[in-house]
């Protein structure tokens, strides 16, 4: 297993690319993408994981701001590069960017979705998958089911 963390160089190799799209909120999302990285610790994948271990919530969320800039274009270079795009909405946060890449990328047939009961826009999340047939799941463990599945 390879991870990739925002800000860290971008590079592409053989392995199965997955990114981890979903709740952070620093503070309010648990961490759940070491929960998926280490379950395939000893797998040939790469993900790109957004989670920046420097990040700095009193940074200016402006496009003038070069550290807040170079964090949402990795994120969109990331998801665009990815084989597959994992997005995980956790119900105890709003998860507003989780949403937008959601919308971002519906229609690019490489989403799998896990939006729990309890998820303040879940509606709008299970209507969006309907629509661009995403594949959704109930839960994180089958989230990794699903990437399991890839990895065959």
């Amino acid at each position: 297993m390879k991870e990739i963390k925002a800000p860290d160089k971008i590079v592409k190799d053989a392995n199965l690319s997955i990114f981890l799209a979903g709740s952070i909120e620093m503070g309010r999302a648990e961490n759940w993408q070491h929960k998926v990285t280490t379950h395939f610790n000893d797998r040939e994948v790469t993900f790109f994981n957004p989670r920046r271990s420097d990040w700095d919530s009193t940074w200016k969320q402006d496009i003038s701001n070069p550290k807040f800039k170079e964090q949402v274009e990795w994120e969109l270079d990331a998801l665009e590069l990815a084989d597959s795009i994992v997005m995980y909405f956790e119900p105890t946060t709003k998860s507003p960017i989780s949403l937008l890449e959601l919308g971002l990328f519906a229609s690019s047939k490489r989403l799998i979705v896990c939006c729990p009961h309890g998820f303040w826009r879940k509606g709008n999340v299970d209507i969006v998958c309907k629509r661009y047939q995403i594949k959704q799941v109930k839960d994180l463990d089958a989230l990794i089911a699903q990437i399991e599945l890839k990895l065959e």
